[in-house]
């Protein structure tokens, strides 16, 4: 038996690769996995161990880009002898859950964490799919089309306690690996905070140092050393040495810095300037900061002081999380 876990690089990767663990094999027997996701510095570093299908980009709401998908969705049923697929989208699970499911194949579409009201535009869509099953991970919006199966953020938990910098004070600036929704206002707001006679410096007495991990927003003209995608090793490795973290409001940087220990600012990107497809990430931020796991702000408002604020908690796992459950 073959699973596929089907899944767009970022945070639905990140996701399911959170989630994949809690999945119980089929029939209670050991399965064979096979991931299928983009190729990039993230996917590359995630599924070094892995069994995994490179296959060619799904663009946001791209219509050619999924039905390209379709051969490929040939191919792999036809060479992995696949029995069950799950997908935590985002269109990359339109090219390949209803070709599966027409062909009897056990399909399973988890709606990404940040949907935190109702599904996005690939979970309306495959709600009416005959045989992909769907999963919300919020009990709110939970019906008979959409089961609650358990969320990605179960089992994390904020702690107080101060973490002291040494004569350094690391800070990680990342936006994710989104490639089509640049995030700009972010940098330039932080440029003076974090330079190195910036205001953080000044406050802290410490000097600062800067990983500015910036995906496709230009910022050649600003005075910082950028990198656009770092692999998820070495951005988790530096997420657990930072002592403060700033992140765009998506929902795989926040896993990461959640992983990481780090209790993060998140700032969130703004539809009307054209930094995010819609206002998801807002709906995201606002239950992470309920659940007491993050802080939000828009990307101008960001101080000092909520940097500092962020140094006195920490995040750990407190227990293994529970089973997530799918239908059968």
């Amino acid at each position: 038996m073959t699973t596929l876990f089907i899944a767009t690089t970022g945070g639905h990767l990140t996701q399911l690769n959170s989630l994949a663990s809690r999945i119980p094999p089929e029939r209670g027997t050991a399965d064979d996995a096979v991931w299928v996701t983009h190729a990039n510095e993230q996917s590359r570093s995630m599924m070094a161990d892995r069994d995994v299908e490179f296959v060619p980009y799904v663009g946001v709401r791209s219509v050619p880009d999924v039905l390209r998908c379709i051969p490929y969705a040939r191919r792999l049923l036809a060479r992995r002898k696949v029995t069950r697929a799950v997908s935590t989208g985002s269109g990359i699970a339109l090219g390949y859950l209803p070709y599966l499911a027409a062909r009897g194949v056990e399909c399973h579409y988890i709606e990404s964490a940040t949907r935190v009201s109702g599904p996005s535009v690939t979970g309306r869509v495959l709600q009416w799919v005959p045989g992909v099953r769907t999963y919300t991970q919020y009990q709110s919006w939970a019906d008979h089309r959409w089961v609650y199966a358990g969320s990605v953020f179960d089992g994390y938990e904020a702690t107080t306690g101060t973490r002291v910098p040494d004569a350094v004070l690391r800070v990680v600036v990342t936006v994710g690996s989104a490639t089509q929704y640049p995030f700009r206002r972010l940098f330039e707001h932080l440029v003076p905070l974090l330079a190195p006679e910036g205001t953080l410096a000044q406050v802290s007495g410490c000097s600062v140092e800067v990983l500015w991990q910036t995906a496709d927003t230009p910022v050649d003209d600003l005075p910082i050393q950028a990198t656009p995608v770092l692999p998820a090793a070495e951005l988790g490795a530096a997420l657990s040495k930072a002592d403060v973290v700033i992140s765009h409001a998506g929902t795989g940087s926040a896993l990461a810095a959640l992983n990481a220990g780090r209790f993060p600012i998140l700032a969130i990107r703004d539809s009307t300037r054209g930094e995010q497809i819609d206002d998801h990430q807002l709906q995201l931020a606002t239950e992470l900061a309920r659940r007491g796991l993050a802080i939000h702000r828009d990307a101008q408002s960001i101080t000092v002081d909520d940097m500092i604020e962020t140094m006195r908690v920490s995040v750990h796992r407190t227990a293994s999380p529970p089973p997530l459950e799918l239908r059968r």
